[in-house]
């Protein structure tokens, strides 16, 4: 099921706007507008977002990404094109129902934190009910359950500037959470973090969203935390989304050179799993008894295929035989070689 929906969405900066619209979808190019004045931020933008998985929008600056995002909640107005939350057309809304949709439906968390120096931890973390007009008794309840999922339990009274940046950054995810919106929206949140730091909010993300399955937008620059944390991920350039795949069928059928280019250097054993490269078999024929799950990573096959030049079996959860990855298929696909689903 889709929460999201997002149909041939555009976002032109500068003069003329609809006409650009038009010009694009004649076939004209992003540079020969910039020539004129006008900025092709989005250009026909299609895509949903299903419930409960996380969405990872990956692009390099200026691909168009953060606009991207903040057309989804009507922080910009779009160019052209429809946004569905719900099957609610956001793009019909008056101002009193979109700020109501903001407040209630939808929130976001930030970069750079966005926290209020005057307030204490806890009073950042009621501050969108506070906007809800929760009472207080109620909000303050809330808000002291969120900052216990993003273990700030603690340090309610403490100030923002008391708080490293990883711990600033998860005032601002207890935030979102304590107004318990539907649909999360993270604008390169991580990115203003230390590697390390960075490393455990994705670890906390991961682990909150298995206990609460949020349906979430997470826009990232960094291609690694896009294959992390993306249950799909829609690769952008040039105001465009040239593909949208999971992070195996982006490593393994890019849609084109431009993507190809961008993923040579992931490290694939911690991206790929058994079920993406084994050759699919018939029977029940069996190598030397080594078998594993669909999901077993890669990296964990290398130790096996260490041991033995045998074919790895790889089994469903049930014990059903569903393929083999011969060693010589294992280097290939760690060498970006393998194609085949």
């Amino acid at each position: 099921m889709s929460r999201l929906e997002v149909e041939h969405l555009y976002k032109i900066f500068g003069r003329r706007p609809e006409t650009a619209v038009r010009w694009l979808e004649e076939g004209a190019d992003r540079a020969e507008l910039r020539d004129s004045g006008t900025t092709a931020a989005v250009i026909d933008a299609t895509f949903d977002v299903r419930e409960g998985e996380i969405f990872v929008v990956m692009g390099l600056s200026g691909s168009g990404k953060s606009t991207l995002l903040r057309t989804l909640n009507g922080l910009l107005e779009p160019t052209s094109g429809r946004v569905l939350f719900d099957g609610h057309d956001l793009t019909a809304l008056g101002p009193r129902e979109l700020r109501r949709v903001r407040s209630h439906g939808i929130s976001m968390v930030f970069q750079h934190f966005a926290l209020f120096p005057h307030r204490s931890v806890l009073e950042n973390a009621a501050y969108g009910l506070e906007v809800q007009g929760v009472d207080r008794a109620e909000r303050e309840r809330r808000a002291t359950e969120a900052l216990e999922l993003t273990g700030l339990a603690g340090w309610e009274k403490s100030w923002p500037d008391e708080l490293s940046g990883g711990m600033q950054q998860r005032v601002g995810l207890a935030r979102a959470l304590a107004t318990d919106a539907d649909l999360l929206l993270m604008d390169e949140s991580f990115s203003a973090l230390d590697p390390l730091i960075r490393r455990d909010m994705q670890d906390q993300l991961l682990e909150l969203q298995k206990r609460l399955k949020k349906t979430i937008v997470f826009i990232t620059h960094d291609l690694n935390e896009a294959m992390r944390l993306g249950d799909r991920i829609a690769v952008m350039r040039d105001g465009r989304i040239v593909q949208i795949g999971t992070a195996e069928e982006i490593l393994l059928r890019p849609a084109n050179d431009y993507v190809a280019s961008f993923v040579q250097d992931v490290d694939r054993s911690r991206v790929l799993t058994a079920g993406a490269v084994m050759e699919k078999c018939a029977g029940d024929a069996d190598s030397s008894g080594r078998s594993v799950t669909m999901d077993t990573p890669i990296a964990d096959l290398c130790a096996l295929s260490a041991d033995s030049d045998e074919p790895i079996a790889v089994r469903s959860d049930e014990g059903k035989l569903k393929g083999l990855i011969p060693q010589q298929t294992l280097l290939a696909a760690l060498a970006g070689e393998v194609t085949h689903a």
